[in-house]
């Protein structure tokens, strides 16, 4: 039951149940009172609140931003470069997220709290003034009634009916004061239903209209969520194949730490003691300092180093050596000394301690001393076996054999390449293709009795026992610089330029084999085998450094993408003329090249996007108790070396094993000086600065140009306004790759056809459906 009307017959009554009534109306409004105060009270608190999170998640946007990753080497990957722009994406999204919460709290005080202030002081606060005459008017109705009663009746006519006349206007001035509150009291509880909600609905609609542009922001997110998903897993995939080689070189130095290990402009350097002498009472003192001695020069550098100190590094000193002596025990109290007299500071004689008797031998040898077996301080570059794999008319057989058994029995199976077979079977048929006589008699496309991962193992292993990396160690380092640098169309010319000046029997045998590794990634939705995979897999194998090191290991992940450009460009770098303006390198050890930074994908081209990520299981089978390390975990994306959008990715492979790649290890080489050409890097460089867009988004081609032509009307939507929306017809048929596209067939009509933010694409409806249409599939109507 809900408070009683009051009725203004009543208030000439004045009943007690009457005023029974007015004090329930008016203790609800006293509670309605409160509660609105307090209610005002908690939504400065949530302001306040507000603005504290507000201002936390400002100061953690700022802390994104201000960090930056640095990376080892001398470049870095387009994966890379996107990871480290990352944190500035999350900072800007954070930062656009917290403006709109600026825009919630403002519209909290001006829709919800000043309207419930007003209320409750106009509204309520004019009750309370209307309660208080109310309440003086009653007193002093009835206080005058109880006066007037208690007149005598002996008093004059005249008297008693002046004071009959004052109580009745009395009564009648408080009869209409009753009429008036009571009509305020029921008023301001009808009132108070929208004067009090109105404002919370407006509140809402606020907090609504923060989540609905948080949304909005989230939508937008999604796009470069799904864009850095494949940039981290690409990113981690190299990280995986990169770790084992670096393990296993640590591994190889921990069995042999004073084996040579890289090359040095220094024929000796190491830590050797050097006496100090001091004044008479003060005797002498040995200091250890790093030392470097250059031959050919008789340059000696000695550098004052403590590591017990934090790694103080002292001055250093520079003289030329005139001679080197062998100290003996009998003339020092210490082991392993030696003399030296410095050419250009006549009388001056230093005594040296080395760590050892054999070091001290070393640095005699080194030092034109006497008495030294020279073993070589100097970090030479380890020679590496020569294989008995040749590149001759039986190599081309091995390798024609093989390609024309996978293509025949395995173009599809699942981790083509990166399954790998039993080792004993692998040496087996690699031992019958060696030999003349058995490898023509072997039919490995109708033989039952060797399975495709043997096959593909056994070619691996056959490019791996090659006395030199098919693409050569002289141009390895040419290879790695473009894929360092530039706009994709600069990498594609620069590695254009340098397959042809491979000798002609390596570039024969790598067109043979791209060739087919093309093949292979046309059949990626069922073999799972992208791009990205195959330069994973081959990036090892057919570049190779001539010498092994950590820095050679980080360039592991540049020699993928250079397969992935030959794979990319197979037709144009192996079937036309590089460019002949394109300049030989010229540098020695390139400094880090400029590379343009590659743009967030919602503001920059469309790359490739699987469906799903896989990571095969690559582990051997059978009697292989050293299994070849040869393979990486399935990268996510087809390619980083061109924007052309992925054609593979399927379903359901189990495994999240992960296998390493097989390499020798590796780094760029040195390059030729030359007097007469700008290097490969600033040539690299005019490219991305002369090419119309090198350093924006690259307009990827349609995943179905490979087999369509590009259609006119392409070039006619590029430049459609956002504001205007047309319809269009489908020139041919597309299967959606992923759920944000649209499949149609030939005819199709698409309603409200719009630029997407993606170049190459466009955004349409379809049978009520909104996706995303290549852009060289329609025609405008």
């Amino acid at each position: 039951m809900g408070l009683q009307p009051l009725e203004f017959s009543d208030c000439y009554l004045d009943s007690p149940w009457f005023r029974e009534r007015i004090r329930a109306h008016e203790a609800e409004l006293e509670r309605t009172n409160k509660f609105i105060k307090e209610l005002i009270k908690d939504g400065k608190n949530l302001i306040a609140a507000t603005k504290s999170l507000s201002a936390a998640q400002r100061k953690f946007a700022h802390s994104l931003r201000d960090f930056k990753f640095e990376f080892i080497g001398d470049a870095e990957t387009d994966d890379e470069r996107c990871i480290d722009a990352s944190l500035r994406e999350f900072s800007n999204f954070l930062k656009n997220l917290e403006e709109q919460r600026e825009i919630m709290a403002l519209s909290v005080t001006e829709t919800l709290i000043k309207p419930l202030e007003k209320f409750r002081k106009e509204q309520l606060g004019a009750v309370k003034e209307e309660k208080k005459k109310f309440d003086k008017e009653t007193e002093k109705n009835y206080s005058l009634i109880d006066k007037h009663l208690n007149l005598s009746a002996k008093k004059k006519d005249s008297h008693l009916q002046e004071a009959d006349l004052q109580v009745e206007q009395n009564r009648q001035h408080f009869y209409e004061l009753s009429l008036e509150y009571v009509c305020k009291l029921q008023e301001i509880q009808e009132r108070k239903k929208f004067e009090f909600v109105e404002p919370m609905l407006s509140f809402f609609q606020g907090m609504f209209t923060f989540y609905h542009q948080g949304h909005e922001l989230s939508k937008d997110f999604n796009h470069y969520k799904m864009e850095l998903q494949i940039n981290i897993q690409n990113t981690r995939n190299r990280f995986e194949g990169t770790r084992s080689e670096v393990e296993e070189l640590m591994n190889k130095i921990r069995q042999n730490p004073k084996d040579p290990k890289r090359a040095s402009q220094f024929t000796a350097e190491g830590y050797l003691y050097v006496q100090e002498k001091r004044p008479a009472p003060f005797g002498s003192s040995w200091v250890k300092h790093y030392c470097m001695y250059r031959k050919a020069a008789k340059k000696f550098n000695m550098i004052p180093f403590e590591h017990r100190s934090g790694g103080k590094l002292g001055d250093g000193e520079v003289f030329f050596l005139k001679e080197c002596t062998r100290r003996h025990t009998d003339s020092i109290d210490r082991r392993f000394c030696f003399d030296i007299e410095a050419a250009d500071r006549p009388g001056v004689s230093l005594t040296l301690q080395a760590f050892s008797e054999e070091e001290r031998k070393q640095w005699l040898e080194a030092l034109g001393g006497k008495e030294a077996l020279f073993h070589g301080l100097n970090r030479a570059i380890i020679p590496r076996p020569e294989g008995s794999a040749q590149m001759d008319k039986m190599g081309f057989t091995i390798l024609r054999k093989c390609i024309s058994a996978v293509e025949t029995r395995g173009i599809n199976d699942q981790g083509l390449y990166r399954v790998v077979g039993v080792s004993s079977k692998v040496q087996r048929l690699l031992s019958i293709l060696t030999d003349v006589k058995t490898c023509n008699e072997l039919d490995l496309e109708n033989s039952i009795d060797w399975e495709v991962k043997t096959i593909t193992s056994a070619l691996k292993q056959y490019l791996r026992s090659l006395p030199e990396p098919l693409m050569t160690y002289e141009l390895h380092g040419d290879f790695i610089v473009p894929a360092k640098s530039g706009s994709p169309e600069s990498r594609v010319n620069a590695i254009h330029f340098l397959v042809h000046k491979l000798p002609e029997k390596n570039k024969e045998m790598l067109d043979i084999l791209v060739k087919h590794l093309t093949n292979v990634s046309n059949h990626s939705k069922q073999n799972l085998m992208t791009v990205a995979n195959l330069g994973v897999v081959f990036g090892p194998t057919l570049m190779r450094p001539q010498e092994e090191t950590v820095a050679a290991i980080m360039d592991l992940k540049f020699q993928n993408i250079v397969v992935e450009i030959l794979i990319e460009n197979h037709e144009k770098i192996f079937r036309t003329l590089p460019d002949t303006t394109f300049p030989e390198p010229t540098c020695l050890s390139p400094s880090p090249p400029n590379a343009p930074p590659r743009q967030s994908k919602r503001q920059g081209q469309r790359t490739k996007r699987p469906v799903a990520v896989y990571n095969l299981c690559l582990e051997l089978e059978g009697d292989s108790t050293n299994p070849p390390r040869e393979d990486t975990p399935t990268s996510s994306q087809d390619s980083l070396s061109s924007p052309s959008p992925t054609t593979a990715a399927a379903q359901g492979l189990p495994g999240p094993e992960r296998n390493h790649l097989l390499a020798d290890g590796g780094s760029s080489g040195d390059w030729a000086p030359s007097q007469t050409r700008p290097s490969m890097v600033q040539w690299l460089n005019q490219q991305s600065q002369s090419t119309p867009g090198a350093n924006a988004a690259v307009t990827p081609p349609s995943p179905r140009s490979a087999s369509f032509p590009i259609s006119p009307a392409a070039s006619l939507v590029d430049k459609l306004p956002e504001s205007i929306s047309r319809k269009a017809r489908a020139v041919y048929p597309c299967e959606a790759e992923h759920s944000s596209e649209l499949s149609f067939e030939i005819g199709a009509i698409f309603e409200d056809v719009q630029t997407s933010r993606e170049p190459g694409w466009l955004e349409g409806t379809l049978n009520g459906k909104r996706g995303l249409i290549p852009q060289n599939y329609v025609k405008l109507l």
